[in-house]
C-alpha cells in the first residue's frame, strides 16, 4: 500500500494556480493509495482535495478549519484533506487543543480497504516553538492513534505536517506509540527534509527550515503484524521556478 502527505501550501503565493498543476502531475506520477493533505483550500461547495480527487479518479473529503489562518476576507478556508483509491466509508473532525486558536482539527477516516478497515487520520499542529501546546496536540494525535476501537488487520495511519523534526520531544511521544516510515525504511542516513531551503517558497531562517517534519506514521492493528515498511520517498522536489508547493511529500509503501 502506497501512503503520501503533503503539505499543498493553500493558494498562497503568486503562482498558486500553476503549481495545482504540479501538484496533480506529481500525484499522478506517485499514484498513492491513500493521500493525506494539509493546506488544502476549499468552502462548504468546493475543496481543493475534491479537484484532485475528481483528476484522479480517487475517493476525497475535506475538513476544516486547519493551519495557518487564511489571509483576512478570503472565501477559502484552510483545512486538511483526505484521498483513497477504495470508498472512504465515515468522516470525523475532531478539534485539537489550542490556547490561542481554534484553528486545530484533526480528520479521522475509515476507508474500505479490501482487507479490512483501514483508518486514516490527518492533521497539522502548531508550528510555534512553545513546547506545551504543540505537546499537548501530538499527545492528542497519539491518543487517536492508539483507541482500541481502530484495532484491525491493518495499521493505523497518521499523515500529518507536525511541524516537529525527529529529535523533539513531540515527535518522541508520536514514534514511540507508532512506527515512523520514514526510519523504518532504512532511509534515516538521507535527511529527508521536507521543509528544505533548495525549495525557493520554503521559508527562510525559521527554526524548522531544513528540517523533516512532514511524516507518516503508522501504528500496529494487531500486536502479532508489525508495520513493515519496503521503501520511503521524497516527492514533489522540483525546482523549476513554479515548484508545486513549499514543502516536499512523503511517500511510503507499506507491506500489508
Amino acid at each position: 500500500m502506497r501512503v503520501m502527505t503533503w503539505n499543498l501550501w493553500w493558494r498562497f503565493g503568486d503562482q498558486w494556480q500553476e503549481r495545482q498543476h504540479g501538484i496533480l502531475a506529481t500525484l499522478r506520477g506517485i499514484q498513492p493509495d491513500v493521500a493525506g493533505l494539509q493546506e488544502v483550500w476549499g468552502t462548504a461547495l468546493e475543496s481543493q482535495a475534491h479537484w484532485l480527487g475528481d483528476k484522479l479518479g480517487m475517493h476525497a473529503v475535506f475538513a476544516a478549519p486547519s493551519l495557518p489562518p487564511p489571509p483576512e476576507h478570503s472565501e477559502y478556508e484552510v483545512g486538511v484533506g483526505l484521498l483513497s483509491r477504495w470508498p472512504i466509508q465515515r468522516v470525523d473532525e475532531h478539534r485539537m487543543p489550542s490556547r490561542h486558536r481554534s484553528e486545530a482539527v484533526a480528520l479521522t477516516a475509515v476507508i474500505e480497504h479490501p482487507s479490512g478497515p483501514l483508518h486514516a487520520v490527518v492533521s497539522c499542529i502548531d508550528w510555534e516553538r512553545e513546547s506545551d501546546q504543540r505537546m499537548a496536540q501530538a499527545r492528542y494525535l497519539a491518543d487517536l492513534l492508539t483507541d482500541p476501537s481502530r484495532d484491525g488487520p491493518l495499521p493505523i495511519l497518521l499523515m500529518a505536517d507536525l511541524n516537529s523534526p525527529p529529535s523533539t520531544p513531540e515527535m518522541k511521544l508520536l514514534a514511540s506509540v507508532a512506527v515512523d516510515a520514514w526510519t523504518a525504511s532504512g532511509a534515516a542516513g538521507d535527511a529527508g527534509h521536507t521543509l528544505s531551503t533548495r525549495n525557493p517558497y520554503a521559508p527562510r531562517g525559521m527554526w524548522l527550515s531544513d528540517q523533516r517534519i512532514d511524516y507518516v506514521l503508522a501504528r500496529p492493528g494487531r500486536v502479532d503484524q508489525p508495520v513493515l515498511v519496503e521503501q520511503a520517498f521524497l516527492a514533489g522536489t522540483s525546482h523549476d521556478s513554479h515548484p508545486p508547493s513549499d514543502h516536499y511529500a512523503v511517500v511510503a509503501d507499506l507491506q500489508l
